[in-house]
């Protein structure tokens, strides 16, 4: 990746979102967190009233992914570090395995997200999340 500044809280901030992109859950998921650790998800077009959780949310959270979406990736555009924070620039895509709502099964989802870590002692201690997903809407059958 062009443009990924070498950083250690950066090369956790990767590899903890190629964790997430597995829906690593359990003592996988918790070697990045600090068992302090809070995760924002501001609102947005699958969360409305955006979402807070702990280390046992994220957990569960990744429990759900497992049960709705059959594959998910996170592509890093970009990252900036200052001291125990990073800012990363990511194109998620998410390709749903049950149908939700009007989104059939097979659906893709793509979202742009800003997210902002915070680190103490190597763990993340909180996450905020701002995910700008593309219009939700089935493509128009031809």
């Amino acid at each position: 990746m062009t443009g990924i500044p070498q950083h250690p809280n950066v090369d956790i901030a990767l590899r903890y979102h190629e964790a997430v992109s597995r829906f690593a859950g359990g003592e996988e998921l918790a070697a990045f967190l600090h068992p302090d650790m809070v995760h924002h998800e501001l609102p947005n077009a699958l969360f409305p009233q955006g979402a807070v959780r702990d280390v046992a949310g994220m957990d569960a959270a990744a429990e759900a992914g497992r049960r709705v979406l059959r594959e998910q990736s996170f592509e890093v555009i970009g990252a900036v570090a200052s001291d125990d924070q990073v800012a990363l620039e990511v194109r998620w895509t998410g390709t749903l395995a049950v149908s939700r709502g009007d989104l059939p099964a097979g659906h893709v989802l793509r979202a742009h997200i800003a997210t902002f870590i915070d680190f103490r002692d190597g763990k993340i201690t909180g996450q905020r999340n701002y995910d700008c997903y593309e219009p939700l809407a089935p493509a128009p059958a031809a």
